[in-house]
């Protein structure tokens, strides 16, 4: 397990996510983005980030204080960065945080919301996976994967899109070349639709959508066809749409593969909690399962 790996992985999906952050919910903007910024639907400050990193770092805080995945402590600790910052939540996310609240296990309340809305297969759980994907090893990541997505999104392909991102995280940490990490995720992955849209990933438009299997395409292509940390990053999140999830799984693979020191200098300056969130990637490393 490489230091520089999982470190940049837990940092760049905060980067792409507070990036990213102001362009939500908006149109490819006409000016490509290319430093932090504030403003946006949510109104928030350059380097500040949202939910994607918020949920990413309650899941490492589980990883890291219980050595190993806890639904019970996740959902825990979701409840308490929801009450503190909810204008960022997702609906899906929200309903169920408001259920687990009330005294629901979280299943039966991610159950229940699913069933209460007709559906959970938004990308809340993919964008906040990265956690999984750097502590354990490519052969244990879909079995925690789908647990974590659980949580609060009972769809199973959810789960399989979060799966899926995690094992290229897992495997890239861990000396996988890029290609290598991107085929063994693909043979891992059981859904029919994920796996037709990332088999020749090129032939789809990339779609910053809420969707968790369009925005895993999106995140994917993106990635793959960047040779920089900058240039996939920039290119997330200026798609706009759902730009700040986008941009932290983009961020995610990206740091992984480029590692910690390829993200920007005037990038990492403005991160809002920029060293709590270096300390938390570290204990997540230190973590990490080979």
């Amino acid at each position: 397990m490489n230091e520089m790996r999982a470190v940049g992985a837990f940092i760049g999906l905060a980067i792409g996510d507070a990036l990213g952050a102001p362009l939500e919910g908006l149109p490819p903007a006409p000016i490509a983005v290319t430093e932090m910024q504030g403003g946006g639907i949510h109104n928030t400050l350059p380097g500040q980030y949202t939910d994607d990193t918020l949920q990413a770092a309650a899941l490492a805080e589980t990883l890291v204080r219980c050595g190993r995945f806890d639904p019970d402590d996740f959902a825990r600790r979701l409840v308490l960065v929801y009450r503190a910052h909810p204008e960022f939540f997702g609906p899906t996310s929200r309903a169920v945080l408001d259920l687990i609240e009330n005294g629901l296990s979280p299943f039966v309340a991610a159950r229940t919301a699913h069933e209460a809305r007709g559906g959970s297969r938004s990308n809340g759980s993919v964008m906040r996976g990265v956690p999984v994907g750097i502590v354990y090893p490519p052969d244990e990541v879909r079995e925690v994967s789908l647990a974590a997505s659980r949580v609060t999104h009972f769809d199973p392909v959810a789960g399989e899109a979060s799966a899926f991102v995690n094992r290229m995280v897992s495997g890239i940490c861990r000396g996988e070349e890029v290609d290598a990490a991107f085929r063994q995720a693909f043979a891992a992955c059981p859904d029919p639709e994920l796996r037709g849209l990332l088999e020749d990933y090129r032939a789809y438009p990339p779609e910053p959508s809420l969707d968790a299997v369009l925005c895993t395409h999106c995140a994917v292509r993106v990635f793959m066809e960047a040779s920089s940390f900058r240039e996939a990053v920039e290119r997330a999140v200026n798609l706009g749409g759902d730009a700040d999830t986008v941009g932290a799984i983009v961020g995610g693979l990206a740091g992984a593969r480029f590692g910690f020191q390829a993200i920007p200098a005037s990038w990492l300056e403005v991160l809002s909690d920029r060293e709590e969130l270096l300390d938390l990637a570290r204990r997540l490393w230190s973590a990490s399962r080979l």
